[in-house]
Parts: C-alpha cells; sequence; structure tokens
C-alpha cells in the first residue's frame, strides 16, 4: 500500500491490520478495567472472554471479533476515563475492520 492509497476494507482488508488494531485497543481496555473506578461485573467477564479468546480450541470468540461485538461498552469506559488515544484507536478498528 502506498502512502497515496487509503486502505478500504469493502474493497480488500490487504494492508489493513485488524488484529493490530484489535489488540491496542483490547490493551487500552485491559489497563482501564484494571482500575477499580472502572472495574465491574461486565468488564470482569470481558476478561474472562479475553482470555479465551487465546484457546483456540476452545474460543467463542477470536479478539476482534470481541473488540468489534462490544465497541459501544469499549466507547462509553475510554469516554469516561477520557482516554483519547482509546476513542482513536476504537475508531480507527471500527472504520477498518469491523
Amino acid at each position: 500500500m502506498t502512502a497515496t492509497t487509503q486502505a478500504d476494507r469493502y474493497i480488500s482488508f490487504t494492508g489493513i491490520d485488524c488484529d493490530g488494531n484489535a489488540k491496542i485497543v483490547l490493551e487500552r481496555v485491559v489497563a482501564l478495567v484494571a482500575l477499580p473506578e472502572h472495574a465491574n461485573c461486565f468488564w470482569d467477564r470481558f476478561l474472562i472472554r479475553l482470555a479465551e479468546a487465546d484457546k483456540v480450541g476452545a474460543r467463542k470468540a477470536d479478539e476482534l471479533c470481541l473488540a468489534c461485538s462490544n465497541t459501544y461498552y469499549i466507547e462509553e469506559l475510554f469516554e469516561a476515563a477520557g482516554d483519547e488515544l482509546g476513542l482513536a484507536a476504537l475508531r480507527r478498528l471500527e472504520d477498518e475492520c469491523c
């Protein structure tokens, strides 16, 4: 992909690192929900599902699917935390991969 060519998921996912985009978002989620002010039962269950995402034979969803299927909750978390970098990473994930 050249600097003048913009990736377009509707044409091809070539040149788009969806797994990398999801990993960035999920790393920020994990860091935030480790803080008491953002922890709750939803995020406890989310972390369990995230741990299962690494177990290929046992998983119900991989990291990309898990991130894309919970974008509204992740957005709410990032907004509550004032995490502008997380919001930007989430927007990129949504635009390019979800």
